[in-house]
C-alpha cells in the first residue's frame, strides 16, 4: 500500500476523490501559514506526494526545496495539474489555449511500462462529445523523461520522469485525475489511469 500525502488548499470535497483503498492511504496537508514545514514533517513517512487539479502552485513554489529532498530520497511525485510556477525539477508546463479544441486528439507515446494499458484514450479526448477538455496546456519534459501521452501536435500531455532525480515524477498537463469521482464512481478512464499509476508506483517502494 502506498502512503500518499495530498496537497489540499480548500477544494470542496477533495477527500471524496481520494478515499482509502487497499492500494493507497491518504493524508491531507493544508496550504497556509507554515506550509513547507508541515509538509516536510508529513512527508517523512510518506511514499508519494500528490498535487491534485486546482492546487496552489505559489504554495508549492515555497515548498520546492521540500519536494526536491523528497525526490532525492527516491520517492514519488504525482502532479495532476498545470503548474505555473517553477517548483518541479527539470519539467515545465506551458498554458496554451491557442489551438482549436475540436482538433485535439491524444495518442500513446512510448509507455515502456504499459501504464496506459486498458485506459480508454477516447474518454480522455472527449467529454460529453467535446474534445480537448482534459488539458489547457502542455509539458516540456526533462531530458530522458518518458512521454506517455501526446496531443495532436506531438506535445507532451503525460510524462514519467525517472531520470532527473533518484525518485520519479508522474506529471499530467491538467485533468482531475483521481481514484473516485465526486459521485463515488471509479469506472472511468481517469480512474483507470490513476490506479495504473498507483500499481506502477507501488512496485517502486524502497524496502
Amino acid at each position: 500500500m502506498l502512503n500518499i500525502v495530498v496537497i489540499h488548499n480548500g477544494i470542496h470535497e477533495l477527500e471524496l476523490m481520494f478515499q482509502p483503498t487497499a492500494e493507497a492511504s491518504y493524508t491531507f496537508v493544508r496550504t497556509g501559514p507554515g506550509f513547507p514545514e508541515r509538509l516536510a514533517a508529513t512527508l517523512a513517512t510518506a511514499d508519494a506526494l500528490l498535487v491534485p487539479n486546482g492546487s496552489d502552485h505559489v504554495a508549492m513554489l515555497d515548498a520546492s526545496n521540500v519536494v526536491v529532498e523528497f525526490l532525492q530520497a527516491g520517492k514519488t511525485l504525482f502532479c495532476f495539474d498545470g503548474w505555473f510556477t517553477a517548483w518541479i525539477p527539470g519539467n515545465h508546463w506551458q498554458m496554451d489555449n491557442s489551438r482549436r479544441t475540436i482538433e485535439i486528439r491524444y495518442q500513446i507515446g512510448t509507455d515502456q511500462h504499459n501504464i496506459l494499458d486498458g485506459v480508454a484514450i477516447d474518454e480522455l479526448i472527449f467529454n460529453h462529445g467535446i474534445s480537448g477538455w482534459w488539458a489547457c496546456g502542455f509539458i516540456t519534459p526533462a531530458a530522458n523523461a518518458e512521454v506517455l501521452l501526446t496531443d495532436t501536435w506531438g506535445r507532451a500531455m503525460v510524462v514519467l520522469d525517472e531520470a532527473t532525480t533518484p525518485g520519479r515524477m508522474i506529471l499530467t498537463s491538467s485533468g482531475p485525475l483521481a481514484d473516485f469521482r465526486y459521485d463515488g464512481s471509479n469506472s472511468n478512464a481517469l480512474s483507470h489511469l490513476y490506479r495504473n499509476l498507483l500499481e506502477y508506483s507501488s512496485q517502486k517502494i524502497q524496502p
